[in-house]
């Protein structure tokens, strides 16, 4: 039987709040066993960028990132960000370790085709080697990824952190029983996003197509859930989607195909 592996992924608007990185630490902190953290840092980098006189031009909430910006989020993401999860974790008693794609070289990514939209130095994930993470997942260490990549021949690739917690969560599947989790300062996937109290408590392929069809579920949840049936396709053995404070199942939006 696999060993249970937690692979939770936390977006920039709770670790850019103190008081929800606290609370999603100590979540995070109790679950028992093996995990990896997964975390985003999007606002901070845009504050950086106006400080520093750079545009922030983003698609559809996706960022063009061009030679400045891959710098400033460099910094934020597998800095500043990264740097105080870790440190969070260390003092709770997880031996954290902080990492980029480029790190052990466990994901490897090209950068995206220009089409209508040149993103720059976006990149979508190719190969994921996780022989040397999980390996440090054995030994007790807990990884905090940051949404960062790298190609191969040198560049750092701004990859996004939803698809980088799935891509991560199915090659770890090789070799452990993974439960992914994505959470954000909402209670869960919400029929009325105004209403806290609205979870949707399963969501198939099915009622997935009918939720989008009908407007409930629309921008970035469409590929959140998309990278969900992915990993659950890959093997992963759950998919949760619920408040940052909220990790051990009893709350949220539960994925199934």
């Amino acid at each position: 039987m696999k060993e249970q592996l937690h692979v939770v992924k936390v977006g920039g608007a709770v670790v850019e709040d103190p008081a929800s990185l606290s609370a999603l630490l100590s979540a995070f902190a109790a679950l028992p066993g093996n995990k990896v953290l997964v975390h985003g840092g999007g606002r901070a980098a845009t504050r950086l960028s106006e400080a520093l006189g750079i545009e922030s031009r983003m698609v559809s909430g996706r960022r063009i990132t061009d030679d400045k910006t891959l710098e400033v989020v460099t910094m934020v993401y597998g800095g500043l960000v990264n740097k105080r999860i870790v440190a969070g974790l260390q003092a709770l008693g997880v031996n954290a370790l902080g990492l980029t794609g480029a790190d052990l070289g466990y994901m490897l990514s090209d950068k995206r085709p220009v089409g209508e939209i040149d993103y720059g130095w976006v990149g979508d994930v190719r190969a994921v080697d996780i022989s040397l993470l999980a390996d440090l997942v054995g030994r007790g260490v807990v990884p905090v990824l940051a949404p960062l990549t790298h190609d191969g021949q040198g560049h750092l690739l701004n990859t996004n952190a939803d698809t980088i917690a799935s891509a991560a969560a199915r090659a770890l599947s090789e070799r452990f029983d993974v439960r992914l989790t994505y959470c954000f300062e909402k209670a869960g996937v919400l029929a009325d996003p105004g209403d806290e109290g609205s979870v949707i408590p399963r969501i198939t392929r099915a009622s997935y197509a009918d939720l989008v069809a009908a407007g409930v579920v629309s921008g970035g949840m469409i590929p959140k859930l998309g990278n969900a049936f992915d990993a659950l396709s890959a093997g992963v053995s759950q998919v949760q989607i619920t408040r940052a404070d909220a990790l051990d199942a009893s709350a949220g939006t539960v994925v199934t195909l």
